[in-house]
């Protein structure tokens, strides 16, 4: 029996790509662990302790990347243990996509560059509708760890560059997982772009805090909590995603000060350290 683990890390955004066709992110250090089991038979098989993981992306990644002559006659056992909350812009399935193209590619022994990796990921997301853009941002930033700023659209890699590894990031996952309407961020393409050239030029802290006014305006969240959070020390805040998580970037001085502007807010709040590490894959 064949036994392959991938390790693939979490990621925030820091500037939302649906507006524009272009993003950026930030790696934390939230994870996602498959293990692939192969053996002789047939049939895919997901398990997880997480129920809403979906079970359609995987079996398309699985579909794309395998010859169906070779699905006949090979058992594949997939499971799934991560700590990253779904549903909530913490690019959950970014990092799922790139632990199977990675555990499916070394049991096979399909040879795949990392844009390889990222592309096919990106690709069966939009096949599947579980992104808009592909999330091309969300999966560099899993893949790699570190800033990340992407074309989307072009699926291309623009900028990456490693993050303060001192830093931590403090999120605030709503009770209420509503989101606003996402049509209405590409009226504001503007502030996107603008945004989205403060992350090019590697200004991502105030990327992120035009990013975090903008997402919180338009998807009926809490605008004013993302100025409450700077006055209390934050590098950056913004909503991860399309929401309705809202994360602040701060340094351990100020750690606690940010965290006690959350705690008054109808959720949970869970803290994440900065993520520089690659994805990686190994066979037991």
């Amino acid at each position: 029996m064949t036994e392959i683990v991938a390790t693939v890390y979490g990621a925030v955004s820091i500037v939302n790509a649906i507006a524009i066709g272009k993003g950026s992110t930030l790696g934390i250090d939230t994870f996602v662990n498959t293990t692939l089991r192969m053996n002789e038979g047939k049939g895919i098989h997901i398990t997880s302790e997480n129920k809403t993981i979906s079970s359609r992306l995987i079996n398309k990644l699985i579909e794309n990347m395998i010859p169906k002559k070779i699905l006949e006659h090979t058992k594949l056992e997939l499971d799934f243990k991560s700590n990253i909350p779904t549903g909530y812009g913490l690019k959950s399935s970014s990092a799922i996509s790139s632990a199977v193209i990675l555990s499916c590619a070394k049991a096979f022994a399909k040879t795949m560059s990392d844009e390889d990796v990222l592309k096919l990921g990106a690709k069966t997301s939009i096949q599947t509708k579980v992104s808009i853009t592909g999330a091309y941002d969300d999966a560099c930033a899993c893949h790699y760890g570190g800033f990340n700023v992407t074309d989307n659209l072009k699926m291309k890699l623009l900028h990456r560059e490693i993050a303060p590894k001192e830093l931590q990031a403090i999120i605030f996952l709503p009770k209420s997982r509503k989101r606003g309407n996402l049509k209405k961020l590409k009226e504001f393409e503007h502030a996107f772009e603008k945004s989205w050239q403060l992350a090019k030029n590697s200004d991502y802290w105030n990327a992120a805090i035009l990013n975090g006014i903008a997402t919180t305006a338009i998807l009926n969240s809490e605008p004013d909590l993302i100025m409450k959070l700077m006055e209390k020390g934050a590098l950056c805040a913004t909503i991860s995603g399309n929401g309705p998580s809202i994360m602040a970037i701060t340094d351990k001085k100020n750690k606690s000060r940010v965290q006690k502007e959350f705690s008054g807010l109808d959720g949970k709040i869970m803290t994440a350290n900065i993520n520089n590490k690659k994805a990686y894959v190994h066979e037991l």
